[in-house]
């Protein structure tokens, strides 16, 4: 029995968990780059806690609440529950929501609400007036644009160089891609699209940490 069970533990269970993260969606060896070299977020906006938040050096994903927090509430739920509580303990990796200043009051609602059941100590609100907000959207290279409300459902990834990753080109089966965010009113975007693009860029971070 003990024979078994060590032969499963070496050769059975390995395949397995091999066959599963190769059948992802996503067929790309390496995350793309859709848009290189944003702008770091201006000095002069400051997260809700205080706390010092950058892009630059850490691997971040980036969304904007817009004016009506109770209206995205169940998106930043989902985004926490789907992505963040499954990755917040790697080193270097934030969610960090730029968030119109006015809507502090509403955010810390939605916090409290969250901290029930997840730790959001790599979770940060930086504000910004609306047309600064709009402003820094433009310079990501979007095709999408910022609603009325200066918010959008969709998040983005954004690397340690400050690049934006996403979808574009050719992935391994010859096909042409194009995805430059992850809409969060989808549980199943979140679920497997954006679940999967995260972990490739995850295991490019861990494979150059292992190459040191």
């Amino acid at each position: 029995m003990k024979k078994v069970l060590l032969f499963l533990a070496l050769f059975v269970i390995p395949i397995v968990a091999y066959l599963f993260f190769a059948s992802g969606v996503n067929s790309f060896i390496k995350l793309p780059v859709v848009t290189e070299n944003i702008p770091e977020m201006p000095a002069n906006w400051q997260s809700m806690s205080g706390t010092e938040v950058q892009l630059k050096n850490k691997i971040t994903i980036l969304g904007f609440t817009g004016n009506d927090i109770e209206y995205v509430e169940g998106n930043i739920t989902n985004l926490a529950h789907k992505i963040y509580d499954k990755n917040k303990d790697f080193v270097d990796f934030q969610v960090v929501y730029i968030a119109p200043r006015g809507t502090e009051e509403t955010i810390n609602h939605v916090q409290q609400e969250l901290q029930k059941n997840i730790d959001l100590k790599h979770w940060y609100y930086v504000m910004a007036e609306p047309d600064e907000i709009k402003d820094y959207y433009t310079k990501l290279g979007l095709v999408a644009n910022l609603n009325q409300a200066y918010g959008t459902p969709t998040v983005y990834i954004i690397d340690k160089e400050l690049n934006l990753r996403g979808r574009k080109g050719k992935n391994k089966k010859g096909e042409e891609e194009y995805r430059e965010g992850y809409n969060t009113i989808s549980a199943a975007d979140l679920h497997n699209e954006m679940a999967d693009d995260v972990k490739v860029i995850l295991a490019e971070y861990r494979l150059a940490l292992k190459k040191k």
